[in-house]
């Protein structure tokens, strides 16, 4: 019997990349894995596929998570088939590419651009959080993860609308664990370094991988696969007695 078997878990934006590693490794637990996706219905559908074949259940449902109503409607379809949510993972983000030479430096950024990754990030976690917590505190029980950065911590390379908006879902986050702690429900973030390959990281040079695998302890870029357990040991009873934390998973580049 796997960690998570009889647990709900939804994913967000796990069609592909780090997201669909996550859906995997859950769906590897036994767990039965909404796979939330916004466009591609047959890369979504390969992630439910390979979920049920590792031993879960899986299906998909296709939702903006930057719409309230969007993230209203896919929690009744969830609760209207299952019954319950266990657990959360916040890691649909807007798309972004991690490339030095083509970054908007400070004084080139205009407020819509902080505006764009702020919806992107922060108000798609937010709705996802809003409409999960009454199911949570009902159950008495509940775990959510959100997906954020290194770079909060240290800006190898400032992309700085990015890591902005993903700060803010740290500081929400923790706000977010006091609040809901009495309820029996934890709140977490986890903080991947550069992750390679992603749809993010395909436009990232070997010069600036190189740069970062010389500063990085464990001496390598970190895979999806990397990212998926410390999420996977957050979601679980292995982490019961941790609510409002960061774990940085980016082979030691940043030590806390």
């Amino acid at each position: 019997m796997g960690k998570f078997t009889g647990k709900t878990v939804l994913i967000t934006g796990s069609s592909r990349g780090i997201g669909a590693c996550i859906a995997k490794a859950f769906g590897k637990e036994g767990a039965t894995v909404v796979v939330n996706y916004l466009q591609n219905d047959s890369a979504a559908e390969e992630v439910a596929a390979e979920c049920t074949e590792l031993g879960g259940d899986a299906w998909t449902i296709k939702a903006d998570v930057t719409s309230e109503d969007a993230v209203n409607s896919m929690m009744e379809e969830i609760l209207l088939e299952t019954g319950k949510i266990d657990v959360v993972v916040n890691n649909a983000f807007k798309p972004y590419s991690f490339n030095p030479d083509k970054r908007k430096l400070s004084w080139e950024l205009k407020w819509e651009d902080y505006q764009s990754q702020l919806d992107g990030a922060l108000r798609s976690t937010y709705y996802v959080c809003q409409a999960v917590t009454p199911v949570m505190k009902k159950q008495a029980d509940g775990s959510i993860v959100n997906m954020v950065t290194d770079l909060i911590e240290r800006p190898t390379v400032p992309y700085l609308d990015y890591a902005t908006a993903k700060s803010a879902i740290v500081g929400f986050s923790r706000n977010l664990a006091a609040e809901l702690g009495p309820f029996g429900i934890r709140v977490n973030c986890v903080a991947p370094g550069l992750i390679y390959p992603t749809a993010a990281s395909y436009d990232t040079k070997e010069e600036v991988k190189e740069m970062i695998i010389t500063q990085t302890p464990l001496r390598r870029i970190g895979s999806p696969e990397d990212v998926a357990g410390p999420v996977l040991f957050l979601a679980s009873d292995w982490s019961k007695f941790m609510t409002g934390q960061t774990l940085f998973a980016d082979g030691g580049l940043v030590m806390k």
